[in-house]
């Protein structure tokens, strides 16, 4: 099988049409690059921030008319007041920030979408128990709007199927087996290789750029350190998959990340001078 995937051959007129994809995605590269706050990684984007706002204002409304919207006034309180201090600090400029609690009890999850929408599920609540813990969450997901990952993970797609779209012209007309062993490879190697990797490398971004931001917005961001704590213990120690299988980083990488990047963050909350300036 080895030896069959290695003998095709690539017309001229097939490479030609390889190459004039690959001028335009590293085209798109150099017109596009651009850089994550507080990290300052380089990134990729290839949707505008209008089709991003687009496509979260979208998937937001999706979520509340299949969900439901809780007016637990004692929440809504909560995540009002929290976002609100998150927001001020955050690299945000420009977005129509809308919060929601999310109906799910046994939900605990939260997330923030392009163009500035927040749902925190109600369960949630149940474990982000104080401001402090529900800034880490919500600064976790205010980060991920701010580093532009929703428009740099759909950019990612388009790169991985523009790739996709090279390959298959490359293969032209070689054997249907041959061609699919070698599609299903690209697939694996495109998301084990890239994609999962990518995938952790912006959850584990937005932990750092999150606790800066619930460190300027004046919550302790030792807090934060306890909130995955407690989350690990929540989640009851039962098996997960490999990390690199995976597209958030462990627990145990989550909580000594944090623990590395605490020394800088308190810095900002110094600044801050804590509650007290709220």
């Amino acid at each position: 099988m080895v030896t069959q995937l290695l003998k095709f051959r690539v017309t001229e007129k097939m490479a030609f049409s390889t190459l004039i994809l690959i001028l335009i995605g590293l085209l798109s590269i150099l017109i596009s690059c651009q850089t994550a706050p507080i990290t300052g990684r380089s990134q990729l984007i290839l949707v505008s921030p209008q089709e991003a706002s687009q496509m979260g204002n979208a998937a937001f409304q999706e979520v509340i008319k299949e969900e439901g919207v809780s007016n637990n006034p004692q929440y809504k309180s909560r995540l009002t007041r929290v976002s609100s201090r998150i927001v001020s600090v955050a690299d945000t400029a420009n977005h129509d920030w809308e919060y929601r609690v999310i109906k799910g009890d046994d939900v605990v999850n939260a997330f923030a979408l392009p163009g500035g929408k927040i749902g925190v599920y109600t369960g949630m609540f149940r474990v982000a128990n104080s401001d402090a813990a529900l800034a880490t969450v919500i600064g976790h997901e205010v980060a991920h709007v701010a580093a532009h990952h929703g428009a740099e993970r759909a950019s990612a797609g388009i790169l991985a199927n523009l790739g996709a779209t090279g390959l298959q012209a490359a293969l032209g007309s070689q054997n249907p087996a041959v061609m699919s062993a070698i599609m299903s490879a690209y697939g694996v190697g495109v998301n084990v290789g890239g994609i999962l990797p990518f995938s952790r490398t912006q959850e584990a971004e937005a932990d750092r750029i999150g606790l800066i931001y619930m460190a300027e917005a004046g919550y302790d961001p030792k807090e934060a350190i306890a909130f995955w704590e407690k989350m690990q213990s929540e989640s009851g120690g039962g098996p997960a998959p490999p990390e690199f299988l995976s597209t958030h980083p462990s627990y145990g990488t989550r909580i000594n990340n944090l623990k590395q990047w605490l020394p800088e963050a308190m810095q900002y909350y110094k600044g801050s001078k804590g509650d007290s300036n709220w």
